[in-house]
């Protein structure tokens, strides 16, 4: 177990533009916010969502795209250091009209109808991604 002791130093409250592609403008936001360690939350809708999930035996992401109008139900994201530049990684829960879930780690592509943010940045080193052998991904 590896721990990141932080402290918080100020929260931001952020909304995205319609059109944006989600993964890209959270990333975009921590970077010019210079967030290197953090933890988003966020809610809205997307008119079009690319989720992914994580084949463990294959070793890759298999992609899932919901070329429709979806609520963002939940968004839990973290920021940190990959390639020396800030990361989000984000789950995502989405709704349909129906109520009906479906989620998965977020991935570019999905399109943003409308979205509120909170972005909790932290002091203190950022954790940094590195391959991790047991299972092929970057890990803090």
């Amino acid at each position: 177990m590896k721990t990141f002791p932080f402290s918080s130093e100020r929260i931001l409250l952020a909304r995205l533009d319609r059109g944006d592609d989600l993964l890209e403008a959270l990333t975009a936001l921590c970077a010019a916010e210079r967030v290197e360690a953090g933890v988003i939350h966020a809610i809205g809708a997307v008119e079009r969502a690319v989720v992914g999930y994580y084949d463990q035996a294959a070793g890759h992401y298999e992609r899932l795209v919901f070329e429709q109008g979806l609520e963002i139900a939940n968004l839990n994201a973290n920021v940190s250091i990959k390639d020396g530049a800030p990361f989000v990684h984000a789950h995502v829960t989405l709704s349909d009209a129906d109520g009906r879930c479906v989620g998965g780690h977020l991935m570019p592509g999905t399109r943003v109808f409308a979205c509120e943010i909170q972005l909790r940045a932290f002091t203190g080193a950022p954790p940094v991604r590195g391959l991790d052998e047991p299972t092929g991904l970057p890990l803090w």
